[in-house]
């Protein structure tokens, strides 16, 4: 899901240089949502990790 998000971020950045505004917003848009999803998962599963590894050292 990151490699989506960097896929779109360059593809803004490329479009940003030929001064597509509209190509732009939607694809830093999308980014943005993916990155944020991404880093949502990644919080809950490092909690999920951190309680399992509290469990098996109890």
């Amino acid at each position: 899901m990151l490699t989506w998000a960097l896929t779109f971020f360059v593809l803004g950045v490329i479009a940003a240089v030929f001064g597509f505004g509209g190509v732009v917003g939607v694809a830093a848009s999308i980014a943005k949502l993916i990155f944020i999803i991404c880093l949502v998962l990644v919080v809950i599963f490092s909690a999920l990790a951190f309680r399992q590894y509290k469990k098996q050292t109890n």
